[in-house]
């Protein structure tokens, strides 16, 4: 079928955007809108005495300006944190009781404090600069090392422990070490990233006061999900009083998946003023303010027997949370990535402990992966390291502890049950078509220009959130299209043809005749887009909404092609679906059946065909495989070139291979980005941040990539109709370990930190030489 499952279908969404006919929040326009800029705070931490907003109020083109004030008297609740996570002594996570503008104190670089409504921007911008704070500035304490002693920042959280999670069988750990052969350790350091989408965050606000209803125009990843957490969250509105609206969106990565103060603040902000208000980050602001990923630092420690199977791992660590606690920052550090401790190696006993930490920094939440890249970054680097210092090749190690197909399902330690996949075949394929056989030439080729050369290898799973309801529902037109509505939202994976392509093949109905809709929280209301869940989900929804088309379709179909009680069959012939009376050649297409119930209202059928259905995802998938990354290395300058990198992944069945292609090239350039380069760092004793623009973070560019050796094998998960595993987030697991392993096996090293630019390269080398 041209345009069915396993087909490389060109995504359709990108006429629109090639041609500049995307619309994203920033491209809508309102007759009499009102532009918003924020006076943000120039401290880390400090308390605020007073602010006047006098000059402000009288500076041209200024319609308001909004403090806590404004924000209490409208009766808005702090930021809400909703990870469901309690401390190991039970108790519940402490809080940051987070105001949409700062009440009394600030605790990061870049927060709110107050908001200039204007005519222009320009005049908004000029405005904000003339609010007068008075600040009290205190000591900070700007970095995770630092914050267990550092400066209190909230009440509620002594020595800044926001909370003290462990998982796992502490005694039966710590007898599996006593028994040891082999004991190795590592302590490893997951860099802060910024996520630094395309767009900038944005939100424009609407208020109706005959209905007193508000609509929020906001690029994000669920407006399901948004409409919840800012009506009922924080603004105590009935849900059905907002209505969120989200056209396209310019890359999310985790970042969007959140509500933050803007959010809520534009529509505080038109019923106070009776103006449509919209507001859009600028770059700096994003640094800023946007939630951050990553941010821990952790040691793992593996214990081996005198063969080399594990026979237990510990996991102690610190987490980040920044200044104030993200809707789901607690679950990230821990049980995210925490449950597949130990990847899908056989661990039969785990102790994982980690504790987060309030800092004066911004916020962190989920970035693509959002705990997984975390958990196969530390085991991959502890596997390479009890390879070198047992003298057990890597590669036998690895394929020494991982489960043969006849052990699948595999229940973990955590009780994750890892159901299908080949991972020592894939382990070996995945050396074929890196040519691992050549590397000796490849380095002796390299070390002849006097470089040196390293090869890295990463085996890595990943566990998604298909878990949960997801709504979707399809709706015929008068002339037979076909209209797919989802809760999820796609920013740049490609959904709209994928989900096309399903219902194509499900329905036989003309691929181009289907339209996907998404982003309105009027329409469908479901799970957003995250953890790599939109295709099992949604994809689980629509074959269940095609599934109703056809019963329906039946039914009727036996009255439209009079079949006089005779069966009435459903049939996909050379990709068109009809239904046809049994023995005998009344039949009509799908199209034309809905198009027949349109224009007939047949009683019964008032809506035709149209029908949805609501899919609950019962398991997570595991999305798993083999990253190869070879780099070089100038030793008199510690300049870091990737000069191959293979990858073979395990999604289960593949819908469009383009598409994957695609997620698995995006998701391995940002976790290169991270091995190599990116930083977001902060003033250890201040909080300023100190690379919070292009000129000081460094990003990723084409001329840093080689070209990728991308393949998949499709081999079906057992839990869901489709047997897809997800692919949106694979890519940046994978990455993590493999460019590290590369680089300390160039380096002759156990192990080598994030980002390895080319000045902490250079030091090692150095240190080895000094050695």
């Amino acid at each position: 079928m041209k345009f069915g499952i396993g087909q490389s279908v060109r995504r359709t969404e990108d006429v629109r955007f090639v041609t500049g006919q995307g619309q994203y929040t920033d491209d809508l326009r309102f007759d009499g809108e009102a532009h918003v800029a924020f006076a943000r705070s120039p401290h880390g931490h400090a308390k605020i005495s007073a602010i006047d907003t006098g000059a402000a109020e009288t500076a041209p083109g200024v319609i308001a300006v909004l403090t806590f004030k404004d924000v209490d008297a409208f009766g808005a609740n702090p930021m809400p944190c909703m990870a469901p996570l309690l401390s190991r002594d039970g108790s519940p996570v402490k809080q940051s009781p987070k105001a949409l503008l700062a009440k009394g104190k600030v605790t990061f670089t870049g927060e709110a404090v107050a908001m200039v409504v204007a005519e222009t921007y320009a005049q908004a911008v000029d405005a904000a600069e003339l609010v007068a704070i008075d600040y009290e500035p205190l000591d900070a304490v700007g970095t995770l090392g630092g914050a267990p002693t550092g400066p209190q920042i909230w009440d509620s959280a002594p020595g800044n422990e926001c909370f003290d999670w462990a998982g796992g069988d502490e005694e039966k750990c710590t007898a599996a070490f006593a028994a040891a052969a082999h004991k190795v350790s590592v302590e490893v350091v997951q860099n802060r990233v910024a996520p630094t989408s395309m767009e900038t965050r944005n939100a424009i606000g609407q208020y109706d006061p005959a209905k007193d209803s508000y609509i929020l125009y906001s690029g994000n990843q669920g407006s399901g999900g948004l409409r919840d957490r800012v009506a009922k969250g924080v603004l105590n509105i009935p849900v059905e009083k907002l209505r969120v609206i989200n056209k396209d969106v310019g890359g999310g990565f985790g970042m969007k998946g959140f509500m933050y103060p803007e959010q809520p603040l534009v529509l505080i902000a038109a019923k106070k003023t009776g103006r449509i208000v919209r507001w859009t980050s600028d770059r700096t602001e994003a640094f800023l303010t946007d939630d951050h990923g990553r941010d821990m630092i952790t040691r793992g420690e593996l214990a081996l027997d005198a063969e080399g199977r594990i026979l237990a791992l510990r996991v102690t660590g610190t987490a980040n949370m920044g200044g104030y606690l993200s809707q789901f920052a607690p679950f990230i550090a821990t049980l995210a990535g925490g449950r597949i401790f130990g990847g899908v190696y056989r661990v039969p006993t785990c102790f994982a402990h980690i504790k987060g930490y309030f800092s004066n920094s911004g916020p962190i939440d989920a970035y693509r992966g959002a705990g997984r890249p975390e958990a196969a970054y530390l085991m991959e680097r502890l596997m390479d390291v009890a390879a070198r210092q047992t003298g057990i090749d890597r590669v036998a190690l690895r394929k020494r502890n991982l489960p043969s197909p006849a052990e699948l399902p595999y229940k973990n330690w955590f009780g994750v049950n890892f159901d299908s996949g080949d991972y020592p075949r894939m382990l070996d394929m995945a050396q074929e078509k890196a040519d691992v056989k050549g590397f000796a030439a490849r380095r002796r080729q390299s070390e002849s220009k006097g470089k040196l050369r390293g090869l890295g290898i990463a085996y890595y799973v990943e566990i998604t959130f298909a878990v949960g309801n997801e709504p979707a529902r399809g709706v015929f037109t008068e002339n037979g299209a076909v209209e797919l509505y989802v809760g999820t939202q796609s920013n740049g994976q490609g959904h709209e043809t994928a989900f096309a392509q399903l219902v194509s093949e499900k329905l036989g109905v003309p691929f181009e005749s289907i339209s996907v809709k998404q982003g309105d929280s009027d329409w469908v209301n479901g799970g957003g887009t995250g953890g790599s869940r939109s295709l099992n989900m949604s994809g689980g929804a629509l074959l269940g909404a095609s599934d109703e088309v056809i019963r329906k379709g039946k039914t009727a179909a036996g009255q439209v092609l009079q079949a006089g009680g005779a069966e009435v069959g459903f049939e996909v012939v050379e990709g068109v679906g009809r239904f046809r009376v049994a023995h005998s050649e009344r039949a009509m297409t799908v199209g034309e059946l809905a198009v027949t119930l349109k224009r007939d209202k047949l009683p019964g059928f008032e809506s035709g065909l149209d029908s949805d259905a609501t899919f609950e995802g019962k398991a997570s998938t595991f999305p798993n495989g083999c990253h190869i990354c070879e780099v070089e290395i100038d030793p008199g300058t510690g300049k870091v070139d990737i000069v191959s990198y293979a990858v073979l992944d395990d999604f289960g069945r593949v819908i469009n291979p383009m598409l994957v292609a695609g997620q698995v090239h995006g998701g391995v350039v940002q976790g290169l980005g991270q091995a190599l380069m990116e930083d977001m760092v902060y003033d250890r004793e201040s909080g300023q941040a100190m690379t919070a623009s292009f000129t000081d973070y460094a990003m990723p560019r084409a001329c840093d990539m080689p070209d990728f050796k991308f393949a998949y094998e499709e081999i079906p998960c057992k839990t869901h109709e489709m047997g897809a595993k997800g692919c949106g987030e694979a890519g940046t697991v994978g990455a993590l370990p493999a460019a590290i392993s590369a680089i300390a096996d160039a380096l002759d090293v156990d192990h080598i930190d994030m980002p390895a630019t080319p000045e902490r390269v250079w030091r090692a080398i150095r240190q080895k030489k000094a050695a």
